[in-house]
């Protein structure tokens, strides 16, 4: 079933009368053998919880009641770092995480998000269900964790301003943009000239409000469900990272289950993760249109540009370095030359 705009305004209609999304949507059983908790960072409307409501209640039926997955969205449980601790701890037993956030604990999880390397979506699924994803992969389990097969969609982000759109490298120059808590944003948005500020995606929209920075840089579905229309102006398709959510699992909760039951688990998260992909591409087709109609101004930067920049300010050169050169070999064959 695809995903209709429709749906998603019943969603959040249904969640208005319910009374907000204070507590976690459950998949219930009568008597669940296994309880585990599936925390992540987006509003209830996003894709991937609409799909993981459907994959809980999936996975409830075919493991005949003894699966059940509890939801938590929208930081119910804590920041993106918080959660991450819980997860490792075992505190909760599922958590989608950006691989670019995850790199502060495995450094190679960040390299989807290499500045403005991919080019369209077809490099990015050849290279995330690829020999680079699993090279990624291999890099999580040793954090004692798990990640399943298929990478979930972030989308393509884009940068949003309240003071001016961004047309060319320059106007990164002294522009106080709000960057994930992650080394790449960080060095990336430096080496554009930008002044970057590391916050929680939780505190991001009251950051906006009140200036303390300028800007920030999300995928158009996360800048439509979390209302940053509502404190920003100016949208600039820079397309300058794509950035997916890595489904994880604490090894040991993982373990836990029966090899039978992590089948059945493994295949419905992977599923949902290919209808979430899906979902995020028909979104973003019509969100342009959408968010213009509530008052944002777009403009299509060239990239060629950006990529020059990074290249003089030996941004490629340093991340290479850091991921060495078998993955960076695995990034350029789905990318083509980047350093």
């Amino acid at each position: 079933m695809d995903l209709s705009r429709r749906a998603l305004m019943k969603a959040t209609a249904s969640t208005a009368l319910a009374g907000g999304v204070a507590a976690p949507w459950i998949a219930r059983a009568q008597s669940a053998e296994f309880t585990y908790k599936y925390a992540n960072n987006l509003p209830v409307t996003h894709p991937m919880n609409v799909r993981a409501r459907e994959m809980a209640e999936v996975i409830k039926a075919e493991t005949g009641g003894r699966v059940e997955i509890q939801i938590f969205p929208s930081n119910q449980l804590g920041s993106d770092t918080d959660m991450l601790s819980q997860l490792r701890s075992g505190g909760i037993e599922f958590f989608t995480l950006s691989g670019l956030i995850l790199s502060t604990l495995v450094p190679a999880a960040s390299i989807n998000g290499v500045g403005f390397a991919f080019p369209d979506y077809d490099a990015v699924w050849k290279a995330m269900d690829g020999e680079l994803g699993a090279h990624v992969r291999a890099q999580i389990a040793k954090a004692n964790l798990v990640a399943m097969e298929k990478i979930w969609d972030n989308g393509f982000r884009q940068t949003t301003s309240s003071t001016r759109p961004i047309n060319a490298p320059e106007d990164f120059k002294g522009f106080k943009i709000r960057v994930p808590v992650s080394p790449l944003w960080t060095s990336m948005f430096k080496a554009l000239e930008s002044a970057p500020a590391s916050i929680n995606f939780a505190e991001v929209y009251t950051a906006l409000q009140t200036k303390t920075v300028d800007g920030q840089e999300n995928p158009l579905a996360i800048i439509s469900t979390a209302k940053l229309y509502e404190v920003q102006r100016y949208c600039s398709l820079t397309n300058h990272m794509w950035d997916g959510f890595w489904f994880l699992a604490n090894r040991r909760a993982w373990e836990r289950l029966p090899e039978n039951l992590r089948t059945v688990v493994a295949k419905h998260v992977n599923d949902a993760g290919m209808k979430e992909r899906a979902d995020v591409a028909a979104l973003n087709a019509s969100l342009q249109k959408e968010l213009a109609e509530k008052g944002m101004v777009f403009n299509q930067p060239r990239i060629e540009p950006f990529r020059d920049k990074l290249r003089q300010a030996g941004f490629y050169a340093e991340w290479k370095g850091k991921y060495g050169d078998e993955a960076w070999a695995l990034l350029e064959r789905s990318t083509g030359k980047l350093a």
